[in-house]
C-alpha cells in the first residue's frame, strides 16, 4: 500500500471518477447533515447542501412530512484532472417527518452558500391557547 493510498483511501475511487467512470450508482442519494430547532411557534431547519444550486432543490411538503431533495450539478472544467474527491458525486435527501402541524403555506425558505434555512410556522390550530376562566 502506498502512502499516497494510505492518507486517501478513496483514491481508487477517486481515478474512477476522474476518468468519467460512476463510483456507485446515480439513484444513491446521501442524508446531508441538519439540526432542527422548535419552539412555540414553529421549527427551524438548518440543513447543510454543498454544491447544491437553488435550481437544484426540491421541497415538498406532505401532510406530515417535509421531504428536500437536492441536486449537485456540477461539470469539471475542461483539462481539469481529479485527484482525490472527500464527498461522492451523490444528490441529497432528507425526509423530516413531523405531527402535522406545519403550516407549508406560511413557510420560508432560504438557500446561500450551500446552506438551507427552512422557517415552518406552526398551524394555528397547533399552536397552545388559554382558555379564560369564568
Amino acid at each position: 500500500m502506498t502512502l499516497l493510498r494510505s492518507i486517501m483511501p478513496g483514491l481508487g475511487q477517486a481515478t474512477r471518477i476522474a476518468k468519467g467512470q460512476p463510483a456507485q450508482s446515480t439513484e444513491t442519494r446521501l442524508k446531508p447533515a441538519f439540526n432542527v430547532r422548535e419552539d412555540e411557534h414553529g421549527y427551524d431547519v438548518t440543513v447543510q447542501l454543498p454544491g447544491v444550486a437553488k435550481d437544484g432543490l426540491e421541497i415538498t411538503a406532505q401532510a406530515d412530512e417535509l421531504t428536500i431533495v437536492g441536486r449537485r450539478a456540477w461539470n469539471p472544467p475542461a483539462g481539469w484532472t481529479m485527484l482525490y474527491r472527500e464527498t461522492p458525486r451523490a444528490d441529497f435527501e432528507l425526509t423530516l417527518k413531523h405531527e402535522g402541524d406545519v403550516d407549508p403555506d406560511k413557510s420560508i425558505a432560504e438557500l446561500k452558500e450551500g446552506v438551507l434555512r427552512l422557517t415552518l410556522p406552526k398551524a394555528e390550530a397547533a399552536k397552545p391557547r388559554k382558555i379564560t376562566v369564568s
